[in-house]
């Protein structure tokens, strides 16, 4: 049983007693409850009941090892954070488990800063899935509609309250944000959601056939009209017209759509007196509507016709904090899709997603996840099953990370590296970068998470810089 849902739980597996003493006076004092196994068939025992929030596991045991032990809790247990203890020589061992899942690890003896600091994030990580499992659970794949932000929270809300009215609804958003979906839910909650929703694209079609799309013809109206054909609004009658894409529409074309929307009543193509129709018009458009009225390509008095009520979708890097929430939708669905079980996502997966700006949003999303879930040969997805630009925008990402450090004093500016580089002899910029991070970490006294607070990046960047510059504890 669970002592509190406030209190976190970390199971300390390691053959060494004191080691486990140790480890676990230092978690107790930061707030954990601590479980002790001393080894990994002791704790592949204990998982049912002991129900941890993070796993703190030692590399070398006598029987099952740390990497044997960390496939066996990962299929007993996805998505708890297992952090790995490793001695110096085994540095290399603890990588490679970080490539199959591991959360992250520490080497022995563990400072014990740096150790609440990684349980602790280990923790925010191990909640963060669990909130997104919950939410998950409460919004149902119906809804369509991931995500926690206020952003999002506010598209719902606007969803709940013009839904049920009558009123013409303009949604914005970029490309791959869901304005279909926004129109759906709309449909849905409206007294017409028994009627057709029925959907045209204004930039699918040129002008003329636009026309005849929307309004329909009559038999004999131009060569080859051989019947009477109804147009959109007529098919939409008692539910929902969507125009999408709306700021595509020509101009002599939005003239016509306007005295629709005004009369309630449309004139086919030959046809020899106008027929009512009863529509809810919902439109969309990824363009700035008030800029092409500005400039002469939108009528102004359509526009206030369409705008009764605008739901504007935020991008995806608006709202990156709902990304571990969509990833964890999307792979589930795309499992189903593809006929392949669902992976798990490694941290550094979800940071290499998090580094990308994701221009085509949520649509883009999901086409690399489902690369990655197609190409993935392992049981958890990992940067290198993602599409070249993703990975090259992480990269981007860490080199924008290290320009800010510059701008903002925290590393020497580029002319003051060069001048360094003058100085004492670095052969390239990286050199003059590996020389200020030796002497962040002499002013912290080689402490690690107090050198990455100092520097303004995450420890895993800090880490990644170390690993790069092959400074090691011992150097």
């Amino acid at each position: 049983m669970r002592e509190s849902t406030d209190t976190p739980r970390v199971l300390v597996v390691d053959d060494e007693p004191a080691l486990r003493l140790l480890v676990g006076a230092v978690l107790r004092d930061a707030g954990w409850h601590v479980m002790e196994a001393d080894s990994a068939e002791r704790a592949l025992e204990l998982l049912p009941d002991a129900g941890p929030d993070a796993i703190l596991l030692d590399m070398r045991m006598p029987g099952m090892d740390g990497l044997e032990a960390l496939g066996a809790i990962r299929t007993a247990i996805p998505g708890v954070p297992v952090v790995m203890l490793t001695a110096y020589g085994t540095v290399g061992s603890a990588v490679d488990a970080m490539k199959k899942g591991a959360f992250d690890y520490l080497t022995k003896p563990a400072d014990n800063e740096e150790l609440k600091a990684v349980m602790n994030k280990a923790y925010d990580y191990s909640r963060l899935v669990a909130e997104n499992r919950e939410l998950r659970r409460e919004a149902g794949e119906s809804s369509g509609f991931i995500g926690q932000t206020s952003q999002m929270e506010q598209v719902r809300d606007l969803i709940a309250q013009a839904g049920p009215t009558e009123a013409t609804v303009l949604v914005m958003g970029e490309s791959g944000t869901g304005k279909e979906l926004v129109t759906s839910a709309l449909h849905g909650a409206s007294v017409r959601a028994k009627g057709p929703l029925i959907k045209v694209n204004c930039a699918a079609l040129p002008a003329d056939l636009l026309e005849s799309e929307l309004f329909g013809y009559v038999k004999g109206a131009f060569t080859g009209a051989n019947r009477d054909k109804p147009g959109r609004f007529q098919l939409a009658s008692g539910g929902t017209l969507f125009l999408d894409e709306i700021g595509e529409m020509p101009l002599e074309l939005q003239a016509k759509l306007l005295r629709a929307l005004q009369e309630k009543m449309v004139e086919p193509l030959g046809s020899v007196g106008p027929v009512p129709v009863d529509v809810r018009i919902i439109a969309a458009t990824n363009r700035d509507l008030r800029r092409e009225v500005a400039e002469g390509r939108f009528r102004e008095d359509l526009y206030f016709r369409l705008n009764v009520l605008e739901i504007r979708i935020p991008s995806l890097r608006e709202r990156m904090d709902d990304l571990p929430l969509l990833v964890a939708h999307l792979l589930e669905k795309l499992g189903r899709k593809n006929r392949k079980k669902m992976r798990e996502v490694s941290p550094q997966f979800l940071e290499a997603l998090q580094g990308y700006p994701w221009p085509g949003n949520v649509r883009e999303l999901e086409n690399a996840l489902e690369r990655a879930l197609v190409l993935s040969r392992t049981d958890s997805l990992s940067p290198a099953d993602l599409p070249p630009q993703v990975i090259a925008g992480k990269a981007h990402t860490e080199e924008k990370n290290t320009v800010e450090m510059m701008t903002y004093g925290v590393l020497p500016a580029r002319h003051e590296m060069s001048a360094m580089c003058n100085r004492t002899g670095p052969s390239s910029l990286d050199e003059a970068e590996k020389q200020a991070l030796i002497e962040a970490l002499g002013v912290h006294g080689g402490h690690r998470q107090k050198t990455a607070d100092a520097l303004g990046i995450s420890r895993r960047t800090l880490q990644y810089k170390l690993r790069k510059y092959g400074l090691t504890r011992r150097s």
